[in-house]
């Protein structure tokens, strides 16, 4: 795999990843008290399924482990990759993370969104609020001949200055035929340092912001990473084709672009 896309290929995440976005819009607005995280995943297939797509987190294999559910949504102290249940229901005064990823005519367009269920407390809207103002200055970054590092540096800086802590043990990542490949992008890290920007480049940029301390630890499901002092956690994230002209975010709905 290459980490510079033909226009061809380019075309083709448009595609998957115009689809992620609008199912990812779809599903953020069935979100409500009393609703299970398993209504939401199948809601989730469904969706994809009218779209022509498929999810490219069913089945994910690590190991000997494969992903069990169409979605990954964590609520609360999960971080990410949180595998949907009937025993998770929503509450007034939660935060939960939809995280979309679809496969379309082969190429993976790759999203995600931290929402409030009903009211929350301020501080867990603010923990959203700097979530997502983290990304949008580590999008501002990519841009041709700077650093992976730079992108890193300014969701960190944005972060911290905040009072919340970045996740060290998970990063963002290069996206296209396959939902991983290279180069990491973590959400930490010095200017100047790591791989150069390059026009054609589709990278997956994630903040994942905790309310507590950084580390997380991994549940006995094999999957679902939650913060190891059960503090809030929130993520978001975009999909971004890099270019001469600047960065130019992919999963967004058709009439978000237009």
């Amino acid at each position: 795999m290459s980490l510079i896309k033909t226009n061809e290929q380019i075309s083709r995440m448009r595609e998957s990843c115009t689809i992620a976005a609008a199912v990812l819009d779809k599903l953020r607005s069935l979100v409500r008290p009393g609703i299970t995280t398993q209504d939401l995943d199948e809601a989730g297939r469904d969706i994809m399924a009218d779209y022509g797509a498929r999810s490219a987190d069913y089945g994910y294999q690590i190991g000997s482990r494969r992903y069990p559910a169409h979605t990954c949504i964590s609520v609360n102290e999960e971080v990410v990759h949180g595998v949907p249940s009937l025993r998770r229901i929503l509450h007034d005064g939660d935060i939960v993370s939809l995280d979309v990823t679809v496969e379309y005519n082969g190429y993976i367009g790759d999203n995600a969104i931290t929402i409030p269920v009903g009211q929350i407390d301020p501080r867990l809207e603010k923990l959203i609020r700097v979530t997502e103002e983290s990304l949008a200055a580590g999008i501002k970054q990519a841009v041709t001949g700077n650093r992976i590092g730079d992108i890193s540096h300014a969701i960190q800086s944005h972060v911290e200055a905040n009072g919340f802590s970045v996740v060290r043990d998970l990063v963002g990542h290069g996206v296209g035929e396959q939902m991983h490949e290279p180069p990491e992008i973590p959400n930490f890290g010095r200017r100047g340092t790591g791989t150069k920007i390059k026009p054609g480049m589709t990278l997956a940029i994630e903040p994942m912001v905790n309310i507590g301390g950084f580390r997380t630890k991994t549940l006995s499901d094999g999957w679902t990473v939650v913060t190891a002092d059960n503090s809030a956690s929130a993520h978001c994230e975009h999909t971004v084709l890099t270019t001469d002209q600047g960065p130019e975010i992919l999963t967004v709905t058709k009439s978000a672009a237009s």
